[in-house]
């Protein structure tokens, strides 16, 4: 079946989403196309070579008049997602596809959660660099039984929690099979990048145990173990699981290796610019369709998965400022803004250079 799309948002990451979709002939129609820059719009329009009876530059008014089967929207953290989740049930939509992080505050991530459910509306966030190479190579490893019985699951990134943390939370559950996780410690510091538009603290480390006995250990900043030189920053990062008989690792830069049936394995694939820019977002998508379809039980970025790595982000902050283990599924009933907590509370704490 092909499936009518209406997408909101032109930038740079708005694009890779609207080309994946034009791509995708065969599974996806555009129907409409929206951002506020008029300008933008028109310009990315003439370059596709789309008409101008599907743009438009209000969302609701799109959704209103093309009736999509999906509508998505690739616009910064701070433009609520939650309001687009309340438009797209409105409107009767089939699905949600949007970027991460899946919202700012729990309580916004717990009302699109609840609003698709209540709406039978399906929701996919873009953790999308788990269908790079190495990442599948990883898993397919881990699957196959060639490093033994998972025993621990590690994650490391020099960027900072929000901005690449969000997904090496969500890989980590991906790579134990999305048992779900029970309870989190955590520790945070430093408030710089609190001013950032994916805000976070400076540095995060936290242990997550998970229903079926596995633990992961994530740590997201600068404090975070290097594996690449400082002019490859965004792209420092690890995620490793220990098995009984081996170990596996991948990095998003396409390298990944480890002990695996008893000799020890490095190697590089293709780097994530040339995998991001053909790969990721059809694969991403295409598995979208085939859901819709009932051609597959689960989409690997479901929106229930992003809301327990949600859930685990803030929990690593709650128990450093409270000092405390903090169960899974959080306590929602007393929930406020953690990002606004931590502005006001942590000391400074400037980074170390490299």
């Amino acid at each position: 079946m092909k499936y009518r799309v209406a997408h909101l948002g032109v930038g740079a990451r708005g694009k890779i989403h609207a080309n994946a979709f034009l791509e995708l002939s065969d599974r996806f129609e555009l129907v409409g196309l929206c951002d506020i820059n008029e300008d933008a719009l028109k310009e990315y329009a003439g370059e596709k070579g789309l008409g101008g009876d599907i743009l438009f530059t209000d969302a609701e008014t799109m959704l209103a008049e093309t009736k999509p089967d999906v509508f998505c929207f690739v616009t910064q953290p701070e433009v609520s997602r939650l309001m687009f989740t309340e438009l797209a049930v409105k409107h009767g939509v089939k699905a949600i596809a949007f970027e991460k992080p899946m919202a700012t505050t729990l309580a916004e991530a717990m009302g699109i959660v609840e609003a698709c459910r209540k709406g039978g509306v399906r929701g996919v966030v873009s953790h999308q660099q788990k269908y790079l190479t190495s990442l599948r190579k990883m898993k397919e490893v881990v699957d196959s039984g060639e490093i033994g019985e998972i025993e621990l699951i590690t994650a490391s990134c020099q960027a900072w929690l929000a901005q690449l943390g969000t997904h090496f939370v969500d890989y980590a559950m991906w790579a134990n099979r999305f048992a779900e996780p029970k309870w989190v410690v955590g520790h945070v510091h430093g408030k710089e990048k609190l001013a950032q538009s994916h805000a976070s603290p400076n540095y995060v480390m936290g242990q997550i145990g998970f229903a079926n006995g596995i633990r992961a250990i994530v740590e997201f900043g600068q404090l975070a173990a290097p594996h690449m030189g400082t002019d490859r920053y965004f792209l420092d990062n690890r995620l490793t699981v220990y098995g009984s008989r081996g170990r596996v690792w991948a990095e998003t830069d396409g390298q990944w290796g480890g002990l695996i049936n008893g000799e020890e394995v490095a190697e590089q694939g293709e780097t994530f610019a040339v995998q991001e820019a053909t790969d990721l977002q059809p694969l991403y998508l295409r598995e979208l369709a085939d859901w819709l379809d009932g051609a597959i039980d689960d989409h690997s970025c479901n929106l229930e998965h992003a809301f327990w790595g949600y859930q685990v982000m803030e929990a690593m902050c709650i128990s450093a400022m409270d000092s405390v283990r903090v169960d899974l599924p959080i306590d929602l009933s007393n929930c406020y803004d953690m990002f606004d907590r931590l502005r006001r509370e942590l000391p400074e704490c400037p980074e170390l250079g490299r």
